[in-house]
């Protein structure tokens, strides 16, 4: 019997799987506050640009981000290799609390994984696009929709009162724009090869 398909189907899913394991492990002791983005405390304490997105306001808000993570990569796995996915995780991490600190000066604490979420989804699709364009264009289209939507139209909601805090949108949109940097880059190297 030929163990080789098991063990790369669980190898696909390691990723994911330990950002929802980190996740948790630090949402295990319950305040978070040493971890969340804090305006006042990046340049003293800069692992918050990054630690920030793997703590939550609740196990609630933690659900929501794990299960849209997974269905992200359920979605999109296909279109980045295990390292680029890596670096777009970071680079949206980075690129959500540099967006929070220069342009959004009304957020003073952050905590959450769907700034990451949003930009994996813009990564994904554009450097998708070479393989799956049909796909692809309909997840951009979707997801710009719906950035328009929260900065111009909606409110928070329903959301809040799940999750037991605000929805930063401005979180989404750095996200995004930072995943869409990643994803452009990424389909411009694969069109250059």
């Amino acid at each position: 019997m030929n163990k080789a398909p098991s063990a790369l189907r669980a190898a696909h899913w390691a990723l994911p799987l330990a950002v929802i394991v980190a996740a948790v492990v630090l949402q295990l002791p319950g305040d978070v506050s040493s971890l969340r983005y804090e305006r006042g405390a990046l340049l003293a304490e800069p692992w918050r640009l990054l630690t920030a997105h793997l703590v939550h306001l609740g196990w609630m808000h933690l659900a929501l981000n794990m299960a849209a993570l997974l269905i992200t990569w359920s979605l999109l796995n296909w279109a980045i290799g295990a390292g680029g996915w890596c670096a777009v995780i970071v680079t949206c991490a980075v690129g959500v609390s540099l967006g929070l600190a220069w342009f959004s000066p009304a957020v003073a604490w952050y905590v959450g994984f769907s700034g990451i979420l949003h930009g994996m989804l813009a990564a994904g699709a554009l450097a998708g696009l070479r393989r799956m364009r049909l796909i692809a264009t309909v997840l951009l289209a979707l997801l710009l929709a719906k950035l328009g939507f929260e900065q111009f139209v909606s409110g928070d909601g329903a959301t809040s009162m799940l999750i037991g805090g605000a929805v930063i949108v401005d979180a989404h949109l750095y996200g995004a724009i930072a995943g869409a940097f990643c994803g452009a880059w990424l389909l411009f190297a694969a069109r250059a090869r």
